[in-house]
């Protein structure tokens, strides 16, 4: 058989050289792909030789993007990326392709938030009063406590660390903090925040795990109250040299584990305090991490800092191992979609979504597209949201 003549398409080379840039691809691993050399991936950006179409849409499935914006006159001016506080060396502003779909996916989100609020006059700016830096993050921390009522008997009636992450979430949303939850390289990121439009946006990183996603939560919390748009790598037992990213681990910290709470704590069980079943107790009581618990010994007193670097070095690599979600376990078949939709976006997503609907104001097609689910789990997403 004649092989079929390839359709080469003209495109602007600013504009592909904008869609490989903000990709995260190189150009190795595009023509790899495309079963070329770099060479030519580097003469379609300067224009000396055109794409073929069937090229443009291996490009567009790789990138995620419509071929159409392969097609464009000049590139799109996208919102900035949140300032990098992740501080990885030779990576201020380079992302792992993954992360760089999440940004893109949660600014789409966050978009689509702002639009369907507006259609039912719903209000997206922040509740909240900003917070200065020069405050004192544990008096906030404090604050935040009382006005979410989270007491030390509150939060151990959790169940689990799910239910506390549920609960802050809700919290947030009757904020208008939209929560989203991604999965990204853990070791590119952990979280990031959106304050630049409105509603405010945090996205957090489901390789983590929960208790690592508890304390990203709240540190990302902390952001939005000092009104930055980041993204980083927050880790409670990590001495920031960045300001902003001190206060909101001491922030996060306070808010999970009260000073005057570990104290009393650390001071009833002072006998066996690093002994593997007491932490993991402990941990348990307050849905917090070995790691954080070992921190606050460390600060008051309890453990000298040669025991701490000890015992922490065993409890480190947990924080990268995600553990299966509750409603995971036994399903045989992985996360059902309405599960794992609720999980991404949260409820106050999906109820946009739904009222949006109710009244006409988007299609069908719409709902399900902005869901990223199918019409056999429309029903049930809408059933599990609880607002």
């Amino acid at each position: 058989m004649p092989r079929t003549k390839l359709i080469a398409v003209n495109v602007e080379p600013s504009v592909l050289k904008w869609l490989i840039e903000s990709s995260g691809w190189t150009r190795e691993e595009i023509a790899k792909r495309l079963k070329t050399n770099p060479k030519n991936i580097e003469k379609m950006e300067s224009g000396e030789k055109k794409p073929s179409f069937r090229q443009l849409e291996e490009l567009s499935v790789i990138f995620k993007r419509p071929v159409a914006s392969f097609l464009l006159s000049k590139p799109l001016t996208e919102k900035p990326k949140p300032k990098d506080y992740r501080m990885l060396p030779n990576k201020t502003n380079k992302f792992d392709k993954k992360t760089i779909l999440v940004i893109r996916k949660a600014r789409r989100l966050q978009e689509l938030s702002k639009e369907l609020s507006k259609n039912i006059e719903y209000e997206t700016k922040s509740k909240l009063e900003k917070t200065k830096i020069s405050e004192n993050p544990e008096k906030i921390a404090q604050k935040y406590r009382l006005i979410f009522n989270l007491t030390e008997d509150g939060q151990r009636r959790f169940k689990t660390p799910y239910e506390l992450f549920n609960y802050l979430r809700d919290l947030l949303e009757d904020l208008n903090i939209f929560l989203f939850q991604f999965s990204m390289p853990v070791e590119d990121a952990r979280g990031f925040v959106f304050v630049d439009e409105s509603p405010s946006v945090i996205v957090v990183n489901t390789k983590d795990n929960i208790e690592a996603r508890v304390f990203s939560l709240i540190h990302e919390f902390g952001h939005i109250l000092l009104g930055e748009s980041v993204i980083d790598l927050p880790d409670a037992t990590y001495s920031y040299k960045d300001t902003g990213e001190q206060w909101c681990n001491e922030f996060a910290s306070a808010f999970l584990l009260p000073k005057d709470i570990s104290k009393n704590t650390f001071e009833t069980n002072k006998a066996n305090l690093t002994q593997k079943e007491m932490l993991k107790t402990l941990s348990n009581r307050f849905k917090v991490s070995k790691a954080m618990l070992l921190l606050n010994m460390l600060k008051l007193g309890y453990i000298e800092r040669a025991d701490y670097a000890a015992i922490l070095a065993r409890f480190k690599k947990e924080e990268i191992k995600p553990k299966k979600e509750p409603e995971e376990e036994g399903t045989g078949g992985g996360v059902p979609s309405e599960v794992k939709c609720l999980s991404e976006v949260g409820n106050k997503f999906v109820s946009l979504v739904a009222n949006n609907y109710d009244r006409d104001y988007i299609t069908y097609t719409d709902a399900l597209n902005y869901l990223s689910i199918k019409s056999k789990s429309f029903d049930k997403v809408l059933s599990k949201a609880k607002k």
